[in-house]
């Protein structure tokens, strides 16, 4: 393992520390993992707040500013954060609107979500929790159930641009459930990923196999296969997710192309035009796409597809200003 790291303990804290060196717009507690907006609460407005154990970045640190998150709270590498630190972030957002918690279904972040939000119900702060479960490669009812992957970042672009526009916490809860409901993701990878802490591979994959359904912390996919061309893998991707995808006659999708960290932006173009292809020929538009890393697992090589059936209230959201340190557009 070649790692630029001071030690796997630190990690986590010695990033923040270069991302508050980086980004002043930035409020951030490396040795807590709270990273919040400077500027303070804005009087009104629904608090947008989401976290999970670290190694996915950008997600979720990165995506904190106007438009998108408030706060963000990073666990340390593949571990939930403790519900004290998700109580912190809490509490800094809430400026009487109450709070929106975005939360990947993953036990350990389910757990302490929820023990966070019902110690801020105690202290008088209305939660409301949307659980994101994206993945296909998991079977609905298998296990813990489906996991949050990339369908998080549309949760917390379109949930984040409604909160800015002063909509109620119900609201704003309600359009993160669509979102999600909506939204379907499946990844391959072509090597695991090594945590800092282990300094070894999460598993292993011969010279020519690929991990097919992998899960975005190393978990085994649902099956091995050859390694083979990039049309053939973005097939198989796209025939998982358009098989469970909701039926909208007529409506476009946001695409997600996103990188697991050790992919160069060359093969997740060509995957890109593949999807243009296999979705034209079915008759889908897409109107809406992002290529790059975005919700990734250190430094596995591989992607995932989101496919996001979306009406026209999310695309206006999507297209709504964001400034973040990892997405900014509009004025």
């Amino acid at each position: 393992m070649k790692k630029l790291i001071n030690a796997p303990e630190t990690v986590v804290a010695d990033a923040l520390r270069g991302m508050a060196a980086t980004h002043p717009e930035l409020s951030v507690d490396a040795e807590a993992g709270v990273v919040l907006r400077s500027g303070g609460k804005v009087p009104g407005k629904v608090g947008i707040l989401s976290g999970g154990g670290s190694g996915h970045e950008p997600l979720h640190a990165g995506f904190v500013g106007h438009g998108m998150l408030d706060a963000a709270v990073a666990g340390p590498v593949f571990t939930s954060p403790v519900p004290d630190r998700i109580g912190q972030a809490t509490a800094a957002v809430d400026a009487g609107a109450g709070v929106l918690h975005i939360v990947k279904n993953y036990t350990g972040d389910i757990l302490n979500f929820a023990m966070a939000a019902e110690d801020a119900d105690d202290d008088g702060i209305k939660v409301e929790t949307v659980v994101v479960d994206d993945d296909v490669a998991v079977a609905r009812g298998e296990g813990a159930g489906r996991r949050g992957t990339g369908a998080t970042l549309f949760v917390e672009k379109l949930a984040g641009a409604l909160a800015e526009t002063g909509a109620p916490l119900a609201e704003v809860a309600a359009l993160a459930r669509k979102v999600n409901e909506r939204s379907r993701s499946f990844g391959v990878a072509l090597s695991s990923c090594t945590t800092p802490a282990n300094g070894a591979p999460n598993f292993e994959l011969g010279e020519n196999e690929i991990e097919i359904g992998v899960g975005i912390h190393g978990e085994p996919g649902r099956r091995r296969g050859p390694l083979t061309t990039a049309a053939e893998t973005t097939g198989i991707m796209l025939d998982a997710i358009l098989e469970d995808l909701p039926e909208e006659a007529g409506d476009p999708v946001i695409l997600l192309v996103n990188g697991l960290g050790a992919t160069p932006p060359v093969e997740l173009y060509i995957v890109r035009a593949e999807v243009e292809r296999v979705l034209a020929a079915r008759g889908i538009q897409v109107a809406r796409s992002l290529v790059g890393n975005y919700v990734t697992s250190l430094d596995m090589a591989g992607c995932t597809l989101t496919v996001c059936r979306a009406d026209e209230q999310m695309l206006r959201l999507w297209d709504a200003p964001v400034h973040t340190p990892s997405l900014r557009w509009g004025a």
